[in-house]
């Protein structure tokens, strides 16, 4: 291995071989909150670790369900509520959402 792969290991940015680390980014990673240098980290992370390759499916499938799942509408009377107490509190007349 180069310097220039294992700049790119998790234990390099984390301070040690620890996948508890590497999995509480997996949120991140999942919301596209990281740097290129730490998203490959984890992506290395991900090809050689295979309990942390399983927990990032099922946080990758469960993100993907709860996006399809929760689609609600907010109704228009609620939405205008919301606008109006909005604009009061910061001293407009009239609000937009």
């Amino acid at each position: 291995m180069d310097d220039q792969d294992k700049r790119y290991k998790v234990e390099d940015l984390f301070g040690g071989n620890d996948c508890e680390e590497a999995l509480h980014t997996l949120y991140h990673f999942l919301d596209g909150e990281l740097t290129l240098d730490r998203r490959s980290a984890i992506e290395n992370h991900l090809k050689e670790c295979a309990p942390c390759l399983r927990a990032f499916d099922f946080e990758a499938e469960l993100k993907a369900v709860i996006g399809r799942s929760c689609k609600d509408q907010v109704p228009e009377h609620l939405r205008r509520k919301i606008a109006d107490a909005l604009a009061e509190a910061s001293g407009d007349e009239m609000g937009t959402v």
